[in-house]
């Protein structure tokens, strides 16, 4: 009998472990300042294919100056009625393959690769030559990154505020699930053309120092599954049943085997 409890203890010591490693973001982070300096870029870089709103606007006099630089206003008629209407929708300049936008009066801007106060200061310079003291206002509207993988709620994130960090993102997806790979976070970026990709190690510190921790509009994040979860995938619900069984099984003979080794020894 003590020999089958030393063969059975080593059972019910592993069934009852838990795993909390590689589980708890940034485990080192005790070894570092208490202030990191993030890395990344804190303004977007505009790129082909973005979906830009931009408007001028200068002092009250120059007002019928600056309206020749701004969009009209889509307006149609609804079929059946004579009144003019004017939807929600409003108008976007899209950045071009060439890396340009049709600017009116001034025609082509090449905006690619410029932030969006580079790309003010471009715009701004050449109205100025129209209008004095001009303000223009540039928003990316089609800022996105898209989260797949093992979280929450997979899928894109749209952005309002132009920026956005990988932890936000994730947070946004609802955070990885307990069978996301926190060591294996994959960044795939579109560089107009270039498909750039980096890991990431989510228990580790040096992420805020990333030059990639400020994300770009359609970046993609990945999160890998752990090998719990490709170790499941592997069976059907009736291997998974079985295993249960065999599982309880076991748990069930460690304990009385305990319990009659701790008879014995009274």
């Amino acid at each position: 009998m003590k020999h089958l409890f030393f063969l059975i203890a080593p059972l019910l010591f592993f069934s009852c472990m838990t795993v909390p490693r590689n589980i708890a973001y940034f485990q080192d982070l005790d070894q570092h300042q208490q202030q990191l300096r993030a890395g990344g870029s804190y303004e977007p870089v505009i790129k082909n294919n973005d979906q830009l709103l931009i408007t001028v606007s200068a002092p009250v006099l120059d007002q019928q100056s600056v309206a020749q630089f701004n969009l009209p206003a889509i307006t149609f008629l609804t079929p059946g009625e004579t009144n003019v209407t004017q939807p929600n929708s409003i108008q976007t300049y899209t950045v071009g393959t060439d890396g340009s936008i049709a600017f009116p009066v001034l025609g082509k801007i090449h905006l690619t690769g410029l932030t969006r106060s580079q790309a003010i200061e471009r715009i701004s310079r050449l109205v100025s030559d129209y209008v004095a003291n001009p303000v223009v206002n540039l928003q990316i509207v089609s800022f996105k990154v898209t989260v797949l993988g093992e979280v929450g709620k997979p899928g894109p994130v749209e952005v309002k505020n132009e920026r956005i960090s990988i932890l936000d993102a994730l947070g946004s997806a609802g955070d990885l699930t307990i069978y996301g790979e926190r060591q294996n976070v994959l960044l795939i970026r579109d560089n107009n053309g270039t498909i750039e990709y980096v890991k990431f190690d989510l228990t580790k510190a040096d992420l805020f120092t990333s030059p990639y921790y400020y994300l770009q509009q359609n970046d993609v994040l990945v999160v890998d599954s752990n090998k719990t979860r490709k170790q499941d995938s592997k069976y059907g619900a009736a291997d998974s049943y079985r295993n249960s069984l065999v599982y309880i099984f076991f748990s069930a003979v460690s304990i009385i085997v305990s319990f009659l080794g701790l008879m014995l020894k009274k």
